[in-house]
């Protein structure tokens, strides 16, 4: 994930202090890992040497000073190049249950048992997930975000169902190398 591009996409919807940036991200992108603030000052001011976007002004309103930044027409630019072009997919996807299934398959362990827990797991959240998105407050991130991982999850326990069928081929495959 681009935190620049996202910030700048936040600046493109109107002027903000790096205090309001990094709150509306982390409303915006509830399933994220909140950003912190080093984080939201180093890429504005990346965005700002880039062109990307400019100080608008400062702010003192009775508190500290604040740094008021806004998207730069070659930042708005920038972002609709970003947002236009397709992530290309990886190549190949690996993650830690794919992992363990193989390892579990080399070293004769029990991958039907790792996969039913891991099943177990997924369906827990799965629901979890459900019942975020169903809540009556839920936001449109939250919903979106929420809808993206059950997709994945419901991809996830598709390959653990084909794994399960296949252990019995897979193992047997092992035995003869």
């Amino acid at each position: 994930m681009s935190t620049r591009h996202i910030l700048l996409g936040l600046l493109a919807a109107g002027p903000s202090h790096g205090y309001d940036l990094k709150r509306r991200h982390d409303e915006r992108f509830p399933q994220a890992r909140p950003l912190a603030y080093g984080q939201v000052y180093t890429t504005l001011q990346r965005l700002v040497r880039d062109g990307l976007a400019r100080v608008e002004g400062t702010d003192a309103d009775g508190g500290p000073e604040r740094t008021r930044y806004r998207a730069t027409d070659d930042g708005v630019r920038e972002l609709a190049r970003w947002t236009a072009q397709p992530t290309p997919p990886a190549p190949f996807v690996t993650n830690e249950i794919f992992a363990k299934v193989v390892v579990a398959i080399l070293t004769g362990g029990d991958p039907a048992a790792y996969l039913r827990a891991q099943r177990a797991a997924h369906m827990a959240r799965m629901r979890e997930l459900t019942a975020l998105k169903t809540d009556p407050g839920a936001d449109l991130a939250t919903v979106l975000s929420a809808d993206y991982a059950l997709n994945h999850l419901d991809a996830d326990l598709r390959w653990m169902t084909t794994t399960a069928a296949r252990l019995t081929t897979l193992t047997a495959e092992v035995d003869t190398a």
